[in-house]
């Protein structure tokens, strides 16, 4: 009788932590989008790791930017150039200005994509009401977590935010992807 019990107390023991592992992401997510909502920077500092969310929102706006260059300037290739080359110190200064916990906080509250040309958001940046942001989640795989927030009035412009797994139940912000779906 003893056997039983303690093999079912295993079992349950191992489905727990199965399931805490598979729910942590979801929880670490709307505890980022709370403490935006609400304007905790504390909050906002314990669930986004900077260092690697301003590389990645670097990376993604540089390559955004070089894009638009190309389709700006299409025959053009000396503009192109010096689009090409003074693009990355743009974006480079306007990162580091926007990656605080406000700037996090506002993009989060209004569910828009950050763009180099745009001033860094206010403090007060109000919330777009919590009807006309529509969230998703997704796991990208193991370590990596997807959260979607996406606007009704620019369904094709949707801001998705990538956590990371930073010990087995906790979860950092730790990146931004502006590519487009290339299937949506």
């Amino acid at each position: 009788m003893s056997r039983k019990i303690i093999t079912g107390a295993l079992i349950a023991v191992v489905i727990g932590v199965v399931v805490a592992l598979f729910v942590s992401p979801f929880i670490a997510a709307q505890a980022l989008v709370r403490a935006a909502r609400t304007g905790d920077a504390a909050g906002l500092e314990r669930q986004v790791d900077f260092p690697a969310f301003r590389t990645s929102l670097k990376s993604e706006l540089n390559a955004r930017a070089a894009l638009e260059i190309r389709n700006r300037t299409k025959g053009d290739t000396g503009l192109a150039a010096l689009g090409m080359l003074l693009a990355p110190s743009l974006v480079e200064g306007a990162v580091d200005n926007f990656v605080t916990p406000q700037g996090i906080a506002a993009m989060v509250r209004s569910g828009e994509t950050p763009e180099p040309e745009r001033p860094v958001p206010a403090d007060d940046t109000p919330a777009a009401d919590k009807d006309k942001i529509r969230q998703s989640w997704a796991y990208r795989g193991l370590n990596t977590f997807a959260v979607t927030l996406t606007r009704d009035d620019r369904p094709d412009d949707a801001l998705v935010l990538i956590m990371e797994r930073r010990t087995p139940f906790t979860w950092k912000l730790a990146g931004v992807d502006l590519t487009p779906d290339p299937m949506g």
